[in-house]
């Protein structure tokens, strides 16, 4: 509740060849080039015609006097030609708007369609290694959050990029024609107080990240504090919550309060030095209008342009570092298609493997997980199971038996020995297929928010209801899941919240009885349900068990004396192995001291 949490600052800092790699994301674009490309042709033109408007507003003001205007080559005749010469400016803008958004965003999406469909379906696909060192939440935000950066940079942030590019480029170029005087002095000004702004504005924004960064610890500690509701009761301590949470949004106060003073000195600068560098234009402009060097149009038509140039100066900054942001957001989801995966089939469903027995056997099998390669999990395990037989695992946590059953599922990779299937090692079988042939039945069933048929079907996803109410009576569950008013179409809740342990046990034993495994792994699963359900469920793993090659991994030993093999692990070594009887012949055995144990407790 009270460990301590990692800031990471947000920056847009990018690690090297961090470009390089991103590039590799328009791979998804090429199906769509023809379509993008007229998007950005576009973009190019409706960006270069706008840059006529300035100057078409310049003329119309020194139309009024009703002389002929020449502007590129075309004579306008009063300022209401001029102002329909405006219209239909527009009016070309507004459809090269619509069509440029529907173009990159048409794009876009089916850009990210695949992307979102390709990471996940890596993700999918990555060992169980790669999840043991990753959060949940920052897998999730690569397809939600990074994805939406990507989304944004596409559609958004490139396209003004280009866009203030041609903006500076025409409207310099257009201010230079003007007045190359005044262009000077707008140069030598204007510029200097935007990038003094834009000094400022980054301060600005560093305060709001700060406070949304306060805020974010204050909402943990809401969420802590209601998820541990009763915890909070139990120990009175709603006074200390509260007092903690007022400490917290007492700082979030302070850290917002800085921002506000950055931005009254922001907006106080802005309006005196943007005003004062207009100001300065205008009073050389005027001195230029009382030679005659300039008319009123053009003045007007100049400080438009500086107008447009000041704006992309100022927005270009933001767009670069928004533009970082999306490499920095494309770098990171790519990395994922950087990880080795599993060779697992995800074109098809997975086919049963032909004459397959499930005999297992392990010889001399030793193994460290890859991040603790210091620290030997299992040294040295051999064992056999003939098909049909049952195999109980005990010892004390940390022995090493829930890794044994990791190695079987081919969740990880033995460093030494053999493990074979019916005589043939297990890295020689499509791994899909050799998975298809087992089910597993854990201690904490995590079920999936949708309802009993559909998690039930899980095990065959196209079983029909009469095939998914058969399992659920093997399973014992049937008169429970009929009790409820909405039967085998009941909610589960999100983790099977709704379910109590025991028949949430039941609905995973009904799931593995409709897969009809030829392996079955049973890891702890009645150590954690009282003694009524407890009879329940192993009256269903009973049955289920019948026929089937079982690995049993058991804290009660009651529930493993029907095995026909038990080993008994200690700090990743087999110290014991024979039936319930023969272990409990063993003197001052490590079996006999668990039952011992066990029933002394009882």
């Amino acid at each position: 509740m009270f460990s301590p949490r990692n800031k990471k600052k947000e920056t847009v800092k990018l690690k090297k060849g961090a470009w390089k790699k991103a590039m590799r994301i328009f791979k998804y674009f090429k199906p769509y080039k023809l379509k993008f490309g007229i998007g950005m042709l576009i973009l190019v033109v409706g960006s270069t015609l706008s840059m006529l408007f300035p100057a078409l507003v310049g003329k119309l003001i020194d139309a009024v006097n009703g002389e002929p205007i020449e502007f590129l080559g075309y004579t306008f005749y009063g300022i209401n030609s001029i102002a329909a010469a405006l219209l239909v400016l527009f009016t070309i803008q507004a459809v090269f708007a619509f069509f440029r958004i529907y173009l990159f965003s048409d794009v876009t999406e089916r850009v990210l369609m695949a992307l979102r469909k390709d990471t996940y379906a890596h993700l999918l696909s990555l060992p169980m290694d790669y999840f043991t060192s990753k959060r949940v939440g920052d897998l999730n935000s690569r397809i939600s959050n990074d994805i939406t950066q990507i989304q944004e940079t596409f559609t958004i942030v490139i396209a003004e990029l280009i866009r203030q590019f041609l903006t500076l480029s025409i409207g310099i170029a257009a201010l230079t024609y003007y007045s190359f005087k005044l262009t000077l002095i707008m140069l030598g000004s204007l510029p200097v107080v935007i990038l003094i702004a834009i000094v400022i504005g980054k301060k600005v924004k560093s305060f709001a990240k700060d406070t949304q960064s306060s805020i974010s610890d204050s909402n943990v500690i809401v969420e802590e504090t209601l998820t541990g509701i009763q915890s909070v009761k139990a120990f009175a301590n709603e006074y200390f919550e509260v007092n903690r949470y007022t400490n917290k949004v007492n700082e979030v106060r302070k850290i917002a309060m800085r921002g506000v003073y950055a931005r009254g000195f922001m907006s106080s600068f802005i309006i005196f030095a943007i005003f004062g560098a207009f100001i300065l234009v205008i009073w050389q402009a005027a001195k230029l209008m009382q030679t005659g060097e300039m008319s009123m149009g053009d003045l007007t038509t100049f400080l438009f342009y500086t107008i447009f140039v000041g704006a992309s100066i100022g927005g270009s900054a933001d767009l670069y570092s928004r533009l970082q942001k999306g490499v920095g957001s494309t770098e990171d989801l790519l990395d994922i298609f950087s990880e080795k995966t599993e060779e697992i089939s995800l074109n098809q469903k997975p086919e049963k493997l032909p004459l397959f027995k499930g005999e297992i056997a392990f010889n001399n099998v030793g193994f460290h997980y890859p991040s603790r390669p210091e620290m030997e999990v299992l040294k040295d395990i051999s064992f056999s199971i003939r098909t049909g037989e049952r195999l109980a695992v005990v010892g004390q946590s940390g022995a090493g038996k829930s890794t044994l059953v990791s190695l079987i599922m081919r969740f990880f990779d033995a460093q030494s020995g053999t493990i074979t299937m019916d005589g043939k090692s297990i890295y020689d079988y499509d791994l899909t297929q050799l998975r298809n042939e087992m089910a597993i039945v854990p201690q904490e069933v995590i079920l999936f928010g949708g309802s009993i048929q559909e998690n039930i079907a899980y095990g065959k996803p196209d079983a029909s209801l009469d095939e998914i109410k058969t399992a659920a009576q093997k399973a014992n569950a049937l008169d429970f899941i009929e009790s409820f008013p909405d039967g085998f179409h009941t909610l589960v809740g999100e983790r099977g919240i709704q379910l109590s342990g025991g028949q949430r046990q039941r609905i995973a034993i009904a799931r593995a009885v409709l897969k009809d495994p030829k392996i079955l792994i049973l890891d702890e699963a009645t150590s954690s349900l009282d003694s009524e359900s407890e009879k329940l469920v192993q009256d269903a793993l009973d049955q289920l068990m019948q026929g089937r090659t079982s690995i049993v991994i058991a804290h009660r030993l009651s529930t493993i004396r029907k095995a026909n093999q038990i080993l008994v692990m200690k700090d990743g070594n087999i110290v014991e192995r024979g039936t319930h009887q023969e272990l409990l012949a063993i003197e001052k055995g490590a079996y006999k001291n668990l039952n011992e144990l066990q029933v002394q407790i009882g």
